[in-house]
């Protein structure tokens, strides 16, 4: 490929306040084409991007205002530019500010208010940093009264808190089952430390710690006029919006707002491999990472921009290149150099196989050291800026980008012709200047290396990129304490469980049990139902929508038969052998009888919790990891190919002074997403019908 040429043509002339000029003519002779040749570069085109109107109430809300009169709609977007928080003991506060808020205001309740906005068809969103409301023009009255009342009126409902922090706390324990939002979460820590806003990642005991003061607080502090910035887009005039604007805003009172400064986190000295160790995991997610001094305004973000799309940006940058196409160890690998208000990082990722994580390493590292070894060619470099030059294009297409430019300018202090010059900037980049900076941003040593799998097929394959250090999935390091008191036995720990939910001799007479628990997968609720009868020989698993069975596993008489759809299939001896422990109410019981070996080792972490680490050998092969709190006893977590990874939530006394864990949490390879089942009732000893059992 020949010199870069930009080719906007007539995508964008048609977009309200954007003019395309100096395009080259294209030729109707197309006789005298050389089609085997690209054409010769023209010059950049010059995208005149109209300012939008502006102007500023007197508690100092600034607003920005474009006309786009194509469709009878209008969209109201705010933002609130406020410094970066740390959140504390409370991380997790600001993810609940703007839930809170449209929780209903001291006229309408939350129902009535959703309704309200229902009935003109609108959309009201508000978040901690901003708000935004859409409609038709001629409900703009009405949308902005709502608009208004959510923002200045809201009741602040303890109801509503709870409801949210409920919602939070079970996305959150999805997301510790997640390898990816596991990844996010460490590689952030690590990176800037639990001590900084971009670091600091919620717990259940920080959620668990937000009042409806703390949201009343943040929004008195920082839902003020005067670092607002209001952008209207549609159809509507300057002075339609100056009228409509003043009569709902203009009595928002400004207040000082605290500014906030943090500190620049440091670089690691060395490369540090951090690991996350999941047994149950087929394959690892891996990051690698620093941060770099890049703030938006810099000078240099646009080339740097080139060359995150090189190294990363898509199906044609060279990880992808390498680690899918040639090495075939992901199925897609990516990479950018991202600026940041703060400070900028360079993150590069992909999902791969166990055995091949340090393969992968390796060929991330190669990359980033070719890359600061100025080595981007023409074609790479002409490849990069048509994709920058079309996703810019692309942009323009929406009015709202106008908007959007004018409040970037200057809450991101850009230069004001930043947008207007974007494409000459662009444009004239050259290669000995993008190499030159690609030396200076791209590096691949003092890194982070992080990954979440299965750290025993890859960890002492990971020593030669640099220290090894473990890891929690909240991003602590890992204590992993030996355990040097001999009276500390693995059949104590299970003596000690069985004890803690009960003691042998009542666990011993349970003969049988059925239970139901219910979980929410998708929208839909499945329930799922456990029958065992001991004394019949036999055990039952049914998974059901709305009373019908979906699928059925069956133990009877030493056999293991799985229905679905229709369709029954009796298991293999080697596949049924984990389904048969189905039988074993409490399978802890009957380790000795049958010969299972049991290896402690050492003492780690679940959920902050001290726990047992326990691994459990059937005479048939069968492997788990189980984890066993040192304070109470009660199993908080089982690892095993057969199951996956099971956490139990609270114990409690469900009837017959036996305590069974309240809800579990799945996540296996049939369910890659976390599902998590409550035990809406369990009764044992109870008699078990022929009814049951069908």
């Amino acid at each position: 490929m020949k010199r870069f040429k930009i080719y906007l043509l007539l995508a964008v002339m048609g977009v309200f306040g954007i003019a395309v000029s100096g395009l080259t003519g294209l030729s109707t002779a197309s006789a005298q084409v050389d089609r085997t040749k690209y054409p010769e570069p023209g010059p950049a085109p010059q995208i005149n991007i109209a300012d939008p109107a502006t102007f500023t109430l007197p508690n100092g809300l600034k607003v920005f205002v474009v006309e786009n009169h194509k469709l009878p709609r209008v969209s109201y977007s705010l933002v609130l530019d406020r410094d970066p928080l740390l959140e504390g003991d409370k991380a997790g506060m600001t993810s609940l500010v703007g839930m809170v808020l449209m929780g209903g205001t001291n006229d309408m309740t939350k129902v009535e208010f959703d309704e309200a906005v229902d009935q003109i068809g609108a959309r009201i969103n508000v978040s901690a940093t901003g708000a935004s409301a859409s409609g038709l023009k001629k409900h703009n009255d009405r949308l902005l009264e709502l608009f208004a009342d959510v923002l200045f009126n809201s009741s602040f409902s303890e109801a509503e808190l709870d409801k949210v922090k409920r919602q939070s706390l079970s996305a959150l324990a999805a997301s510790r089952e997640d390898p990816s939002s596991i990844l996010s979460d460490v590689r952030s820590t690590i990176l800037y430390g639990k001590d900084h806003p971009y670091g600091e990642i919620q717990t259940e005991a920080s959620l668990e710690n937000i009042q409806i003061e703390d949201i009343r607080s943040y929004y008195d502090t920082y839902f003020r006029p005067n670092i607002g910035y209001l952008a209207i887009v549609g159809d509507i005039t300057v002075a339609e919006a100056k009228t409509l604007v003043n009569k709902h805003f203009a009595n928002w009172e400004r207040r000082e707002v605290p500014a906030h400064t943090w500190h620049v986190p440091a670089s690691p000295q060395g490369t540090k491999v951090n690991i996350v160790n999941r047994p149950t995991s087929k394959q690892s997610a891996l990051a690698l990472g620093y941060l770099v001094d890049l703030k938006p305004n810099n000078p240099d973000a646009l080339a740097v921009t080139v060359i995150s799309r090189v190294l990363g940006g898509g199906s044609s940058g060279r990880l992808f290149q390498n680690l899918r196409e040639d090495k075939s160890y992901t199925y897609g690998a990516y990479g950018s150099i991202s600026t940041g208000r703060l400070i900028g990082s360079m993150s590069a990722s992909a999902d791969v196989g166990t055995g091949v994580t340090d393969s992968a390493t390796h060929e991330f590292l190669y990359e980033l050291r070719r890359l600061a070894d100025q080595t981007i060619t023409q074609e790479e470099l002409d490849l990069a800026k048509a994709s920058i030059a079309g996703s810019f294009g692309r942009s323009l297409e929406q009015p709202s980008t106008i908007a959007n430019f004018a409040i970037n300018t200057e809450i991101l202090d850009l230069p004001k012709d930043h947008y207007k010059n974007y494409l000459k900037r662009l444009d004239a980049l050259t290669l000995d200047e993008v190499n030159a900076l690609a030396a200076k941003y791209v590096r691949a040593d003092n890194l982070h290396i992080t990954v979440v799998g299965n750290a025993d097929g890859f960890a002492d394959r990971m020593a030669r990129f640099g220290e090894v250090r473990y890891f929690t999935v909240s991003g602590d390091p890992e204590v992993k304490v030996e355990i040097t008191d001999a009276s500390v036995t693995p059949a104590g720990v299970i003596n000690n469980y069985l004890a803690a939910i009960g003691g042998t001799d009542k666990l011993s007479a349970v003969k049988s049990v059925k239970g139901v628990s219910e979980a929410e997968i998708q929208g839909m609720t499945l329930t799922l139902e456990q029958i065992v009868d001991q004394n019949l020989k036999v055990a039952l698993q049914n998974t059901m929508i709305a009373g019908q069975v979906l699928s059925q596993v069956r133990v009877e008489d030493g056999k293991v038969t799985v229905t679905a759809q229709g369709q029954s299939q009796e298991l293999p001896a080697e596949a049924a052998e984990a389904y048969l422990t189905m039988l074993d109410i409490f399978p802890e019981l009957y380790y000795a009888e049958k010969g299972y070996e049991l290896e402690l080792d050492g003492i780690t972490q679940i959920n902050g919790e001290d726990a047992y680490k326990l691994k459990v050998t059937s005479q048939g092969g069968l492997t788990s990891v189980e984890y066993y709190s040192v304070g109470s006893g009660l199993k908080l977590k089982s690892e095993s190919d057969a199951a996956g990874e099971v956490t139990y939530g609270k114990y409690v006394d469900f009837g017959s002074d036996i305590l069974y864990p309240e809800s579990t949490t799945i996540v296996n390879q049939m369910m890659p997403f976390p599902v998590k089942a409550v035990v809406k009732s369990i009764e044992f000893n109870v008699e078990i019908t022929e009814a049951d059992l069908k």
